[in-house]
């Protein structure tokens, strides 16, 4: 079965949902306007409930089978609304209007995709049980997720099951890819700050060079991933700023390096950690430096359940086909805070193609709109596949 024909009636319709999130994008938890876009939208379309909120600017939507109350099966389905600081690029006749503010990862169009499912399945009903529409806030590091999950996102609505997706650039329109397992990282951040003797750059036997430190430090991280994590575990640390000094010829007083630490395991996670502050703070004493570290974790592992990942490729084969579905694909070493809901109850997270496009997060990508029939498609069917009518 391929697109449902509805969805490909409300194509041009849902576009324009798109666009108008695009030119008007908003960061993490301040995304008021969007969410009330959303929220209006839900309610006009025929949603049960509606809720306002939920994770500080969250919104859900609630939609009944046939069934009403009958059947007790939930199902949740996530979308999120935030934008990144970046400067759009793109020259779009709907590109940003809001100056360092983009969205460059799509968000806009996974609003609309499941704004476009939520009017469909008011619309026919043809399932049995409780699908939850999430409208989330704040994924692009704020922690939307784990904000919604700790406002009792999964009790209050009764969730069993959760499933989420995202666009990937590189990836041919009309294809998906999921893995059992992992299929995103967890995302771990670090400040070392070290601190030296300045001192005249023509006399550095008077001080403690911190750039020296500092560069030592960055060369030895690499080994963690080359000579103590296994092989077979995939782990990356990147160093991604230096900071010292601010002028030719004078040895600074402090250095600070900043950086991330990535891994799908929580034993490489775990070791990772422990050789990096043995490494940083190991340097710094032979050095005769000292170092502070500033270490936070980050996002889980995302991680997608046996039965749900199943699932998810069962719905997205029918609307796909077989062969443009690959169901083993390569995890990925981005992060993503669904990792939240799916600590908290099972599920899966697929990725649909966006073409050959600019990557994600950078200022000329743009969510292809030819996605939008087979993103609104796999939500709808995966309702009525997981819920069938009696």
């Amino acid at each position: 079965m391929p697109i449902l024909n509805r969805m490909a009636e409300l194509h041009d319709e849902i576009t324009e949902w798109r666009r108008a999130y695009h030119a008007n994008p908003e960061l993490l938890y301040d995304v008021h306007e969007t969410a009330q876009d959303v929220a209006q939208k839900l309610e006009t379309f025929g949603c049960d409930e509606v809720v306002k909120g939920i994770g500080r600017t969250g919104v859900v939507g609630v939609v009944k089978g046939r069934g009403g109350d009958k059947s007790q099966r939930v199902i949740g389905l996530r979308a999120d609304m935030d934008a990144l600081p970046i400067e759009e690029m793109t020259n779009l006749p709907y590109a940003s209007r809001h100056k360092g503010k983009m969205h460059a990862c799509g968000h806009d169009g996974h609003t609309a995709m499941l704004l476009g499912a939520a009017k469909y399945l008011c619309e026919t009903r043809n399932f049995d049980g409780t699908a939850i529409l999430i409208f989330q806030p704040a994924e692009e590091g704020g922690s939307g997720g784990q904000a919604m999950v700790e406002d009792g996102l999964m009790e209050r609505f009764g969730i069993e099951e959760v499933y989420g997706m995202h666009n990937l650039p590189g990836l041919e329109v009309g294809q998906f890819a999921i893995c059992e397992g992992p299929i995103m990282a967890s995302t771990d951040e670090f400040t070392v700050t070290i601190k030296g003797r300045g001192s005249h750059a023509a006399m550095p036997h008077l001080g403690i060079d911190p750039v020296v430190v500092g560069a030592q430090i960055v060369s030895a991280l690499q080994a963690i991933t080359a000579r103590n994590i296994n092989p077979l575990d995939p782990a990356v640390i990147s160093v991604t700023q230096f900071h010292a000094g601010n002028t030719y010829n004078v040895i600074p007083e402090t250095a600070m390096l900043n950086g991330t630490i990535r891994t799908l395991g929580a034993e490489a996670r775990e070791l990772a950690e422990k050789r990096f502050r043995e490494m940083a703070e190991g340097i710094a004493v032979a050095s005769g430096a000292s170092v502070s570290i500033d270490f936070r974790v980050g996002y889980p592992v995302t991680f997608n359940h046996a039965d749900q990942t199943q699932n998810a490729l069962e719905v997205a084969r029918i609307i796909a086909g077989d062969e443009r579905v690959n169901g083993n694909a390569t995890p990925m070493m981005g992060g993503e805070d669904f990792a939240y809901m799916l600590e908290k109850r099972p599920g899966a997270y697929i990725f649909v193609g966006n073409g050959e496009t600019a990557g994600l997060h950078h200022p000329t990508y743009d969510f292809s709109d030819e996605a939008i029939p087979h993103g609104t498609s796999y939500w709808a069917k995966l309702v009525e596949t997981l819920l069938p009518a009696s």
